[in-house]
């Protein structure tokens, strides 16, 4: 049980990446106090560990039951991705009025910035999301499978634990770090997202 559960916890901890998602918080919530981030952080954690609990628990017979397959859900995460890259990439500069900042960060935005795309499909992406049901698929046991949830718990856990830190860092980079990182990281969603899109369209051309 224990190899069982170091290989799940491996796979998943690469597949999310949460030390890899600090970045993209600072750059996603750019224009946000620490208050409002504590609240995205709290809220997108908590969206993405629910999200891999539900699938690790019935994912493969819900996407069977609907009729979509593993590489049709990445393609259509990494399209969804693709989209949030663009925004990064070709977003207009913030306002230089903090009121004005302020007030454009609402309820809304803090909430949907939450969801997506930093629970979906940052943290709880296509990747992981198929890492969860595999290995809740291979548990030898039901205490296994009870610890694999504890697996997810605990790598949503180190996610939060980034993003909490993510202000101080973002205190040290400054406003230009942020629009230059933020373009460069556009970048990279956007890779991650073709890279989404190919490794599905390979999937099913060859189990077609």
């Amino acid at each position: 049980m224990l190899d069982y559960l170091l290989e799940a916890f491996v796979t998943l901890f690469v597949t999310v990446d949460p030390l890899g998602l600090a970045p993209l918080f600072i750059g996603l919530t750019a224009g946000m106090g620490p208050k409002d981030r504590r609240q995205v952080a709290l809220r997108a954690t908590s969206i993405a560990t629910a999200v891999l609990i539900v699938f690790a628990l019935a994912g493969g017979k819900l996407l069977a039951l609907l009729g979509i397959s593993l590489p049709s859900f990445r393609i259509a995460g990494g399209l969804l991705l693709f989209s949030t890259a663009f925004q990064m990439v070709f977003s207009q500069k913030e306002p230089r009025d903090k009121s004005d900042a302020d007030r454009a960060v609402t309820l809304d935005h803090i909430r949907d910035i939450a969801a997506f795309p930093l629970a979906i499909p940052l943290l709880a992406g296509p990747g992981a999301i198929s890492a969860s049901i595999l290995a809740a698929s291979k548990a030898p046991s039901m205490t296994a499978f009870a610890g694999f949830i504890g697996l997810i718990v605990a790598v949503m856990g180190i996610g939060l634990a980034v993003f909490l830190l993510a202000d101080p860092i973002d205190k040290r980079i400054g406003e230009t770090g942020r629009v230059v990182i933020g373009r460069l990281l556009g970048l990279l969603l956007a890779a991650l997202a073709v890279q989404f899109v190919a490794d599905g369209i390979r999937a099913i051309v060859a189990g077609g």
